[in-house]
């Protein structure tokens, strides 16, 4: 095992840490239902929970329910679509003001019609249209959902990795966790962002404006500070934390497991 990089901050018990789930937690993989969760994750994040007392949250952009699913019977605060909908830490639900996305769900669905390597993840206030298996499509997919956009109001497109996110105006992951840090028990802690895609970056000019710290894993142009080579090394990080935060206990008598 090797040691986390020097250039990561240290994770204390003033920080209010967040995660982004693929691609920083869990590896990327062909379809977003297929991903692997490693084993001892979730009791590495209910551990650190406990450590923060319970300032640690999920910020992605896939639904709740499938972030709840992943990591069961782990429960955290989370926001999901991309700050589209959240779960505070006394587990109240927030939802943004649904948008209407009918247009770019038909442009949508024509696309996976006709090329049936694209893949349509339909969310609660969002939608995500995936094209890792026919990344030659990307342009097309771009014009068609763009077309759709002129055409919709209150809808915001993001492009991230070999996916294009439609979801409400003005909800992003910066947002989110800007709503976090004004509750307990995120208030007054030292904001830490760490995820890998350009749907990230909002959260993390938020994290650092905070005087925070962001963690961008993997390659690619950043306004994160900090860098990590990919998601083993950031497994590393947050299991040295455990390691050196006081009060280390038994993840599965956690509270944030239900039974």
């Amino acid at each position: 095992m090797f040691l986390p990089s020097e250039n990561l901050p240290r994770i204390t018990p003033e920080t209010a840490l967040f995660l982004d789930f693929d691609g920083t937690l869990v590896a990327l993989a062909a379809q977003p239902e297929l991903v692997q969760v490693p084993h001892g994750l979730a009791g590495t994040l209910a551990e650190l929970h406990r450590q923060l007392d319970g300032a640690l949250a999920l910020v992605s952009g896939r639904r709740l329910l499938d972030l709840d699913g992943f990591l069961a019977p782990l429960l955290l605060p989370a926001a999901g679509e991309h700050g589209a909908q959240r779960r505070t830490a006394d587990g109240l639900m927030i939802s943004a003001p649904p948008a209407d996305l009918e247009l770019l769900l038909q442009a949508a669905q024509g696309l996976v019609a006709r090329h049936p390597a694209l893949k349509l993840e339909r969310k609660n206030l969002a939608l995500s249209l995936h094209y890792r298996q026919a990344p030659e499509l990307e342009a097309l997919c771009l014009q068609v959902m763009r077309e759709a956009l002129e055409r919709s109001q209150g809808v915001e497109l993001m492009q991230g990795k070999c996916v294009i996110d439609l979801k409400p105006e003005g909800f992003s992951k910066g947002t989110a966790i800007a709503f976090f840090m004004g509750e307990a028990p995120f208030a007054g802690r030292v904001p830490v962002f760490a995820g890998d895609d350009v749907t990230d970056e909002a959260g993390f000019e938020a994290v650092q404006r905070m005087g925070g710290h962001a963690i961008k894993v993997g390659p690619g142009p950043t306004l994160a500070q900090h860098r990590c080579d990919g998601v083993l090394q950031l497994a590393v990080w947050l299991q040295s934390a455990v390691a050196s935060l006081p009060g280390t206990g038994s993840p599965a008598s956690h509270p944030g497991f239900t039974a």
